[in-house]
Parts: C-alpha cells; structure tokens; sequence
C-alpha cells in the first residue's frame, strides 16, 4: 500500500480545481510539507486536492464507486456485457482480484493520505487561527468519511493519522478502532468547522460533521459492532441538525436530481466537465443500451434495480420520478421512436431502470423530449449528494425509536416529512418500535434508491442479505447456491494490496 503523499499531487489537484495555477516556474520535486505549508493559500489548495481526491473518476465520480454493493437489491447489471466485474459483485461472488472494486480502495485512501498533510501542517501556516481551523477542520471532516466508507465495505484496515513512509506495512486495526478514529475525527471537525460556509458549496461544514456523525453512530448500533447504546447518540446528532432549520424539502423530488447544491444538500461533491473533473455516474451510465439518441450515442447499461425492487416499490409520484420504465428506441430513420415497457420482448435486458439520473444537470446527461432523445452523455456537472437531509430525518426517526422504546411523535414527525414530499400519506400510527424501524428501513430503501451504497449499508448493518435473496427474481443474474451470506458482508481486500501487506488476513469468504 503506496501511503506516502506527494506534495505535487496536491499542487496539480489544486490546479485542476482552481484551473488558473502555473506550475512550471519552480522545481515541484524540491517541494515537502515542510516547505510547503506556508501561507492561506499553500492550505486551501491542499484542501482542494482531499476533495478532488474524493470526486475524481477513481473515487465517487465514476460507477465503479459502488462495484461491491451491486449484491444490494437495487442494483444489478447486465447479464453479458462488458459488465463481468460489477455483475460477480450482483451475483455475490466478487473476489479480490476485480479490477473496478480497486476504486472503492484507492479513494478514499488518496484522500485521507492528503488529508494527513493538512493536519499535520496546517498549525505552521501564516494566518489567522480562524482561517486555519477551518481548513483543518475539512480535512478531519472528509479523512473521516474515508474511513467511514473504507470500514464498511472492507472491515478492519490500518488506522493511519499522519504522514508514514512509502516502506512501512501497518497491520489492520480492528473495526472498532476505525470506528473510534473516525468520531474522533468528526468531533474535532465539529469543532473547528462555522455552522455554515456562505457562499461556499461543497464545502463541508459543522452541519455536515454532525450529520455525519448521525448516520455513524446508526451505523455503529448494528452489525458489526451492534453497540445499540449508539442509537441515542445517533438520534441527538441528528436533531440537532433538523433543529438548526438550515434544511429542506421544498424542492420537488425530480429536481433534486436535476439541480445543484440546493436546500437539502448538506455535503455534496462539485464537479465541472470543462474543468476536467466529471460526474459520469449519470447520463449514460445508467442508460439503456438499447436506447440510441438522434446524434448516434447511446447507453451503456452499466446499473440499474432488480425487478422485484421496483415492484414493491410504494406507489406515489417519488416512485414515478425514480423509475425509467418506458423505454425509447430509435427507429431505422434515425428520427422517430418507438415507446416500449420495459419488459417487452424488444429490449434485451427486459428490466425498469433509473430515471432519476437521466439528465445530470438540467439535461447535460439525456437531453430529451417524452418521446425523444436528441443526445446521451457520459460526463455532467451534477453535484454527487453524499448526504441530503432526508438521510438526517429518517436517521433520527429510526435512532430516536430504537433508543427510547418505540417511536414519538417526533420520530413520525421526521418520516412522514419524506413521505409527505413523495406523496405518500403519514405512516401507521401505534407502531412497534422494531416495525417502525422496518418501516424507515423501507422509506430509506427507496429515497435513495441507486445512490451509491446507502441500501447496501442498510443491508448489511442489518444483516438482510438473507431476506432480499429469497425475494429475489428468477430473472436476474443467478446466484452460485453455495454462497454463504454472512461472509458477503465484506468486500475482499484488492489482491494487490494483499501482495503488499504479506502480514494481513484476508476478510473470510476470499
């Protein structure tokens, strides 16, 4: 494992962010963080780079973020294709040596390595103690949502805090530690962070750092840790956030998807396709191969839910704007086409796919009419929503039932808000807590259905990969019948991270 960060990278990430730096006039190679970190400026460009480093292609900007949580219910992929690493993840029979599942690796370890080099610098730089904690503040911020997602899909990996030499071999540290790492972590970002950055979109803030530390602390109450004395920290996390009234639902659900940074985006990555830095996880992505536009492009198939996701889906208009369920196919004109269920016998996959994530960013993804489509990008400049307030709200509803016994009125109050806006009426009043519990299970199941790894995560605090394999069509990618559920829970360890690290067990099942 490569851990030791170059402090070029940082310069050439922060160029790409600022697009204007030169970096041609002084010899970079004689650059360290000792020679570096000596004014705002070195600091915000540093801090620039840990976020690139999360957003670029390898990380939350391409499809093969979410390669191991394919075995969730609302996603699988074609059954051919050049699609064979994300469907053996489908078929919950991935190994170690998938070559798309190494994004899920590198990621977010890239941005915890520059994430080191910002703290343990940012105190030598000349400026104000504001200024500084908040750049701090942002690296704690993101080095712990990169081990957040590191230690749910790959369990115990090493706990590394600062800077550490190329040579060393760190073992794995038990989940546990990683866990206390990483609300360490965000308590300290809470701490440094303003309430809100204004005029700063994709910055993260104190609001994101508690909301964070919510959806942490849920996560911690199930497998593997099963701590439910979390439940209680996880629910005054999350009021806090609801009570601040910083955030929303005002924006109808369509246009979530469709628009950037509004009032129910808490943490979102920016992305900029003249910038070099695309969001290609909408558009094409998740497009049916069978649809091919005016100009000639077409889909890529790459995801899209099981059936029997979206029939149990609830019927409301959220569901409407989640689903793509009527396809187009271009005629032997070229101008005209023909509208199609997606079951029917003209489309090769025979399955509903997202809508959703169609256009990007007003229609930079699919540019198209209702029976239409004029082009079909891979690259948008749609803002990835790593946490939306309804995450917050069904967090606390969940949590603040588990932790007292059964559900308040505030509980309800914070599920039916996300139903409300779906246009589903409030849930069933008198409720277990275990049944309320389900029942936020489900909202959160379609919410954010297809949103890189929150089913998945849900699945496997919960250990419902059982359940959802029962319910399974037939007509999907068939499951090998000898797998053994509880060891897919984890992904393995890259193979050549193996190689690496001699010392290291590799996660069971692998």
């Amino acid at each position: 494992m490569k851990i030791k960060s170059s402090i070029l990278s940082i310069l050439m990430a922060a160029a790409a962010f600022s697009g204007c730096q030169n970096l041609t006039e002084d010899p970079k190679a004689n650059l360290t963080p000792g020679t570096y970190f000596k004014t705002q400026s070195d600091l915000d460009g540093a801090v620039a780079a840990i976020y690139i480093q999360f957003a670029r292609d390898g990380a939350w900007g391409f499809t093969n973020r979410s390669t191991s949580y394919f075995g969730s219910d609302d996603f699988t992929t074609d059954p051919g294709l050049n699609k064979e690493d994300f469907r053996l993840f489908d078929r919950l029979s991935g190994g170690s040596g998938n070559g798309s599942m190494v994004a899920q690796w590198q990621g977010p370890w890239q941005g915890i390595y520059q994430a080191n080099n910002v703290i343990a610098n940012y105190a030598k730089v000349n400026s104000t103690d504001e200024q500084k904690n908040q750049s701090a503040g942002q690296a704690y911020f993101l080095r712990a949502l990169g081990y957040y997602y590191l230690v749910r899909t790959f369990g115990p990996v090493p706990v590394i805090l600062t800077p550490i030499d190329v040579d060393d071999r760190p073992d794995r540290d038990p989940i546990e530690k990683v866990y206390e790492a990483i609300i360490a972590d965000l308590q300290k970002a809470k701490e440094m962070l303003p309430v809100k950055f204004d005029n700063a979109p994709g910055k993260a803030d104190q609001m994101a750092a508690r909301s964070l530390l919510a959806d942490v602390y849920l996560t911690m109450s199930g497998w593997p840790l099963n701590q439910t004395s979390n439940y209680a920290q996880a629910a005054a996390e999350a009021d806090a956030v609801i009570k601040s009234g910083q955030f929303n639902l005002s924006t109808p659900y369509a246009q979530v998807f469709t628009t950037n940074n509004g009032p129910e985006s808490i943490f979102g990555l920016q992305y900029n396709v003249n910038g070099g830095l695309p969001l290609r996880s909408a558009g094409s992505s998740c497009v049916p191969l069978d649809e091919v536009a005016a100009n000639g492009s077409s889909g890529w198939d790459d995801y899209y839910p099981e059936i029997n996701f979206y029939k149990k889906a609830p019927k409301c208009k959220r569901t409407d704007d989640t689903f793509y369920t009527t396809l187009k196919l271009r005629q032997p004109d070229g101008k005209t086409f023909k509208l199609v269920p997606w079951d029917s016998p003209e489309t090769h996959a025979r399955h509903p796919y997202y809508k959703k994530f169609r256009a990007g960013l007003n229609g930079d993804g699919v540019s198209e009419t209702e029976t239409t489509i004029n082009s079909i990008n891979p690259s948008t400049n749609k803002v990835y929503d790593i946490i939306r307030y309804p995450l917050v709200l069904l967090a606390y509803a969940e949590a603040s039932a588990m932790s007292g016994g059964g559900p308040t009125a505030a509980s309800y109050a914070a599920i039916n808000e996300v139903r409300k806006r779906a246009g589903l009426p409030n849930l069933t009043a008198g409720l277990s807590a275990t049944a309320f519990r389900d029942s936020v299970v489900y909202e959160r199941a379609y919410e954010f259905a297809g949103e890189f790894g929150v089913r998945w995560f849900d699945i496997v605090r919960l250990q419902l990969l059982p359940k959802i394999v029962a319910e399974r069509s037939s007509e999907e990618n068939p499951i090998p019948a000898n797998v053994n559920f509880a060891q897919k829970y984890l992904a393995p360890i890259p193979v050549n991270e193996m190689a690496r690290n001699p010392k290291w067990l590799q996660n069971d099942g692998y």
